[in-house]
């Protein structure tokens, strides 16, 4: 379910939304969400001062009861 919201948050911040890319995986530290973009839209997502990357980190903690870590990354990676 996170990981479903947090692509159509992404998806509705980006000028590419075919290129987004969302994949949850479990591991010892918790559930961790990587998120893969166009890379002409890499700056969007991220924002000015990581600005936009944090809100979209607070969101998702906030719809998890546990521990939640969400990467961005472009498609080159």
């Amino acid at each position: 379910m996170l990981a479903q919201a947090v692509e159509h948050l992404i998806k509705n911040i980006v000028d590419f939304p075919d290129d987004v890319s969302v994949k949850s995986h479990e591991n010892a530290r918790g559930e961790l969400i990587r998120v893969r973009v166009n890379p002409e839209d890499i700056g969007r997502v991220i924002g000015r001062s990581g600005r936009t990357a944090n809100a979209v980190r607070t969101v998702v903690q906030a719809m998890s009861d546990h521990k939640v870590r969400v990467d961005i990354m472009d498609v080159r990676h």
